[in-house]
C-alpha cells in the first residue's frame, strides 16, 4: 500500500488573505450579533457566543485568532530572496542560504540569529557576521571576509593566509599578488601561525620605511625558525636592481638590519664578489655567502 502525502493547502499569499478577510468577517458580524435577541438561549451559553461588554465572547476571540494567524503567516520564512546578504565577495550567496535552510517556513522570531551568526563565521572566509531580523519576515546578513596577505605553500599548492593564520582556498577567477611564505601548515596551531604572521607583517612595514617599495620587491619569505625570518628579495642595490639576494634576518630590528644592507651592499659586493645571501642572525656581526654559482661560470668560460 502506497501512502501519498498532499503539499499544503495554501500557500502563504493565500493563507495571510484568507485569515485576515475571516478575521475582517468575524469583527464586523459581531456587532450584528450582539443586536439579535438571543434571550431564548441559556445565559451560561450566551456568555460564551455572544459579544458584550461583560463577557469575551467568541467572536472577538476567533477574530483575534483569524488575525494572529494572518500575521504568522506573514512572520513566516519561506523563500531564499527574504534574506539579504551584504559584504560578500568571495562567500557565494549560495553558501550563506546553506546555513538557513533548516529555517525555511519558521517565523523569523524563532530563528536562533547567535547560532546563525556561529554557523556563518565557520566559512574560512568569513571573519565575522552580523545577523539581524527585519520584520515582518527578512532576514538581513553582513559579512566581514578575511583579508588575505600572502600566499601560503602548502606542499605543492598555493593557498592564501590572512594576517591571523587562517589558512584559505584560492579563489577562482581571482589575480592575486602576494609574496610567498613558507614554513607555516595546517598542523600548526592557528595561534602560533598567527604570532609569526605578525612578525611578517612588521618585517615588511619595517623594510618599507627604509626604502618605500622594499616589500614590493619580496618574493618569499620563510617563517619556520621563529628565531630566524628568511627572505628572498630583489632591488637591493638599487631600486631596478634584479638580483634576488637571500637575506637572514633574525627575529627583530628589522629596519635597522636592512637599512645596514641597503647602504653597504654596493662595497661588500665591490669587495667580496657577487653575493648570494647575508646572515645577519648575530648581534654585530654580518656573513656574507658569496655566489658560487657565478663563480663557477666564470671559471668555466
Amino acid at each position: 500500500m502506497r501512502i501519498y502525502l498532499a503539499g499544503p493547502l495554501f500557500t502563504t499569499a493565500e493563507r495571510v488573505r484568507l485569515c485576515a478577510g475571516l478575521g475582517v468577517a468575524i469583527a464586523a458580524a459581531s456587532p450584528l450579533v450582539s443586536a439579535m435577541d438571543w434571550r431564548w438561549l441559556p445565559p451560561n451559553l450566551s456568555a460564551y457566543f455572544v459579544p458584550s461588554y461583560q463577557y469575551f465572547a467568541f467572536f472577538p476571540w476567533a477574530s483575534f485568532i483569524a488575525f494572529g494567524l494572518s500575521i504568522g503567516s506573514v512572520l513566516r520564512l519561506v523563500k531564499p530572496d527574504q534574506i539579504e546578504v551584504t559584504g560578500n565577495h568571495i562567500v557565494s550567496r549560495e553558501a550563506v542560504l546553506q546555513q538557513f535552510v533548516r529555517d525555511r517556513g519558521r517565523s523569523v522570531l524563532r530563528i536562533p540569529l547567535d547560532a546563525r551568526r556561529g554557523a556563518l563565521e565557520e566559512i574560512s572566509w568569513v571573519e565575522s557576521a552580523t545577523v539581524q531580523r527585519i520584520l515582518p519576515n527578512r532576514i538581513r546578513v553582513q559579512l566581514t571576509e578575511r583579508t588575505p596577505i600572502a600566499f601560503l605553500r602548502n606542499g605543492t599548492e598555493l593557498a592564501l593566509i590572512d594576517p591571523h593564520g587562517v589558512i584559505l582556498d584560492r579563489p577562482r577567477g581571482e589575480d592575486l599578488q602576494f609574496p610567498i611564505v613558507t614554513g607555516l601548515s595546517e598542523n600548526m596551531p592557528r595561534e602560533e601561525r598567527g604570532k609569526r604572521m605578525q612578525t611578517y607583517q612588521e618585517f615588511m612595514k619595517d623594510i618599507d620605511l627604509v626604502r618605500s617599495g622594499s616589500s614590493d620587491r619580496v618574493s618569499e619569505v620563510d617563517l619556520a625558525n621563529p628565531k630566524d625570518l628568511r627572505a628572498v628579495m630583489t632591488g637591493i642595490a638599487s631600486a631596478s636592481d634584479p638580483q634576488a639576494l637571500t637575506i637572514h634576518f633574525g627575529s627583530g630590528d628589522f629596519t635597522g638590519k636592512y637599512r645596514m644592507v641597503v647602504e653597504n651592499f654596493a662595497q661588500w659586493q665591490a669587495s667580496n664578489g657577487r653575493v648570494h645571501s647575508i646572515d645577519l642572525q648575530y648581534a654585530k656581526q654580518v656573513v656574507l655567502n658569496p655566489d658560487t654559482t657565478s663563480a663557477s661560470a666564470s671559471k668555466t668560460r
